[in-house]
């Protein structure tokens, strides 16, 4: 047999290994709870922008501005459904053919918006169990009724969990080998000067929002507006706590990144850190200096010092996530060069 027949009529070379999207039951049930936990919020939404007050008291500040409403409540109900989108792409074989950038950006953006809920609100609970008191304090008119509370931050914090075991799982299967291992084994590498200025720039810029919110959270009003100073409850305090918390969570992850301490620790820990806090204080800190800009009571419009505290916890989350953004990068092409 000839060289050439040898070649015609050997085996087919194997598929080429790659990641793939195994879709076992749990991901079909974590799909689904995802998918359904958005129902309720949408449902609400909807029904106010079409005009319906189901859940809203009279008297609520809500009802003073109808066009900031409805522009507030449309921009959620986009946010929210992305989340159906999300799960659709983390458990569908063409997922894996999403570019990088553009999954990770919005899971960032999920992951930041929905984590400080999935903290605040079973944390709230606890303290009101406790004799902490209630969502208003003395003599403050009901925002919403107290069933849409529950309602709302129950789904979303089914979505928080179901979304982010969905990501982990396609995470491990695309970039599994991007995020193991132990920090110590992590190099400098060429952007270790680059990443030591973000984290220090980001430590330095947290100390105002840090300062702010662990006063606001142990009870003080400097700074606060007349109104927000006038509003505090026990919920507000927990609340204030758990963006300490998470400021604390992004300047830690990239300190842990850019100077490679914690050297025993599993690389996903810091990864964790800063992918969790800096898409919390980036996206609250983007979403409340939205809400300043609407009308309203002058007395309860945000002061300029909370104006910068927002804007500065903005900065951090976004200086954090582009230590984590070299980090992959650099990781990757690592990778990519001992495959070559």
């Amino acid at each position: 047999m000839t060289q050439s027949h040898r070649t015609t009529l050997s085996p087919a070379p194997a598929a080429v290994d790659g990641p793939v999207v195994r879709l076992s039951r749990p991901r079909h049930v974590l799909r689904a709870v995802a998918v359904l936990s958005c129902v309720p919020y949408l449902g609400l939404k909807a029904a106010w922008i079409a005009g319906s007050h189901i859940g809203i008291p009279e008297g609520s500040r809500l009802l003073d501005d109808r066009v900031g409403m409805a522009v507030i409540n449309g921009i959620s109900v986009l946010l929210d459904s992305a989340v159906i989108v999300l799960a659709l792409v983390l458990t569908r074989p063409w997922g894996l053919r999403v570019p990088a950038w553009l999954l990770a950006f919005p899971v960032w953006v999920a992951t930041g918006l929905l984590a400080p809920i999935m903290a605040g609100f079973p944390a709230q609970l606890v303290v009101r169990a406790f004799g902490g008191g209630s969502a208003e304090s003395p003599g403050q008119e009901a925002f919403l009724d107290e069933w849409v509370f529950t309602v709302v931050y129950t789904g979303f914090i089914l979505q928080g969990l179901a979304l982010g075991a969905l990501f982990v799982l396609y995470a491990r299967d695309r970039w599994g080998q991007l995020w193991r291992g132990r920090v110590w084994e992590l190099p400098m590498g060429v952007a270790g000067p680059a990443h030591r200025a973000l984290a220090v720039a980001a430590a330095v810029l947290a100390l105002l929002p840090l300062t702010l919110h662990v006063i606001w959270a142990c009870g003080g009003t400097a700074g606060l507006s007349e109104g927000r100073a006038a509003d505090r409850s026990a919920d507000v305090h927990v609340l204030e706590a758990v963006y300490v918390v998470f400021l604390l969570a992004a300047v830690t992850g990239g300190f842990l990144l850019a100077f490679r301490r914690g050297r025993a620790l599993p690389v996903a820990v810091p990864l964790g850190l800063a992918w969790v806090g800096s898409g919390a204080v980036a996206c609250w800190g983007g979403w409340l200096s939205l809400a300043s800009l609407g009308g309203g009571d002058i007395a309860d419009r945000p002061t300029p010092l909370m104006g910068l505290a927002y804007a500065g916890q903005m900065l951090v989350g976004f200086l954090v996530a582009a230590i984590g953004v070299y980090f992959f990068a650099e990781r990757s092409a690592r990778a990519a060069r001992r495959a070559a």
